[in-house]
């Protein structure tokens, strides 16, 4: 190695090298080089907008890099739904308050594949095809048709009505008498217990409400009834036109009774009014025992059972047509022929000690007036006359004292 280029190398200690010393002259002769161009051409009238156009150039480049940028991050982020949950939970992505004049419409979001794992780790559910509707009280009335079999209890229970309220609302059909009803009637079915009221010329709002049990404001104020109080004008002669059917809620009222009256040995002669089978005057005869037994093979019902508060003071017994009825103590007979008020045939037996028991819808009488039986004999038979579905019994007990009584009290 020669000595030149030893020093050149390794040169002495505090001096450079050579080949440092003419990077470093370059370099030097460089910067000069820029700092005389840029003298030279500050010294010019171009020096000035040359720098402001470099400065704007240099300005764009800048933005147009940062809109660059923030796209193909955006561009990644719609590609990627996960990069954004972890951008979010990063703090990464910052909620932009809404404004009131949006200036982009932001893009609509990937819809969602759910795998085939998901569905069957979820709950299965079953879509029901139906709208279940609640039930909602009724206000208006309704119409029902008898069907065979069907009984004023029957009927009662299944729309959820008191047996009354089903007499009540039909007094024009069944004239308050339960053993009228027949298969093909059209009855009116009230929406709550109460009455049915046919509003007649002259009547008043204060006669009508007083007469069931209930003030004015009850019958005006039931939406059914479609009345306006602001034109009813005066009460006592309210502008309702005759004939107009007006539903009274938890209106009641006495019975209308179609049952027999009591008949006695004393006074045969108050059950002309009942039919042709009243008897006259009846001279004295048999006396019962006080105890009763079943004037029926059967001791279970067809129908009706005793139950005022349907009108119906007897029990109606089951039987075959033409089976035998018994009398259910001895007496004197002071009722025995055709009733017209919906018996059919009957047979009224006076005992002498303040009791009276009727048997009616008979198809056969064996006695007569006056005359005297005795307990277990054969008064007549099972028939289905008069206001009657099918053959059966209608059995009544009657006291001096206590009135109609339930026989179920009485009978073994």
């Amino acid at each position: 190695m020669s000595k030149d280029r030893y020093l050149d190398e390794f040169p002495a200690e505090g001096e450079p090298s050579q080949r440092l010393r003419s990077s470093a002259n370059g370099k030097a002769y460089k910067e000069s080089g820029l700092l005389s161009f840029w003298e030279s051409l500050s010294r010019t009238t171009w020096g000035e907008a040359v720098f402001r156009v470099v400065t704007q150039v240099v300005s764009i480049i800048l933005v147009l890099v940062v809109i660059w940028g923030l796209r193909s991050f955006y561009n990644a982020l719609q590609e990627d739904p996960q990069t954004v949950q972890q951008a979010k939970r990063e703090g990464v992505m910052a909620a932009a308050l809404p404004s009131a004049t949006p200036t982009e419409i932001p893009p609509q979001l990937p819809v969602y594949q759910a795998s085939q794992s998901a569905y069957l780790k979820g709950i299965p559910r079953y879509a029901q095809l139906h709208t279940t509707i609640p039930t909602r009280p009724r206000t208006e009335v309704t119409t029902y048709t008898v069907q065979v079999g069907d009984t004023v209890f029957g009927i009662a229970e299944k729309f959820g009505l008191q047996p009354e309220t089903i007499l009540w609302g039909n007094y024009y059909t069944l004239a308050d008498d339960p053993h009228r009803l027949t298969p093909g009637q059209e009855l009116f079915i009230l929406p709550v217990n109460g009455t049915y009221h046919k509003w007649s010329e002259g009547e008043g709002l204060n006669g009508v409400a007083r007469g069931y049990n209930v003030t004015p404001d009850v019958i005006i104020n039931w939406p059914g009834n479609h009345l306006d109080a602001n034109t009813l004008g005066d009460w006592s002669y309210p502008n309702i036109k005759p004939g107009t059917m007006l539903m009274v809620p938890g209106g009641h009222r006495a019975f209308v009774t179609w049952s027999a009256p009591r008949i006695t040995r004393d006074n045969p002669g108050v059950a002309t009014i009942l039919g042709p089978g009243s008897c006259g005057t009846i001279m004295d005869g048999a006396v019962g025992t006080g105890s009763f037994i079943w004037p029926a093979t059967n001791h279970w019902l067809s129908g009706y059972d005793y139950s005022p508060s349907a009108n119906h003071f007897g029990i109606d017994i089951a039987g075959a047509l033409g089976n035998a009825v018994y009398a259910s103590d001895g007496g004197v007979v002071v009722y025995s022929g055709w009733n017209n008020w919906g018996y059919g045939y009957v047979v009224v037996i006076d005992h002498g000690n303040g009791w009276q028991t009727l048997y009616a819808h008979l198809s056969v009488i064996n006695v007569g007036c006056g005359q005297s039986v005795y307990q277990g004999d054969t008064i007549g038979a099972f028939g289905s006359t008069g206001n009657s579905s099918g053959p059966h019994l209608h059995f009544e007990m009657m006291h001096d004292t206590y009135g109609k009584v339930n026989p179920w009290n009485f009978l073994p």
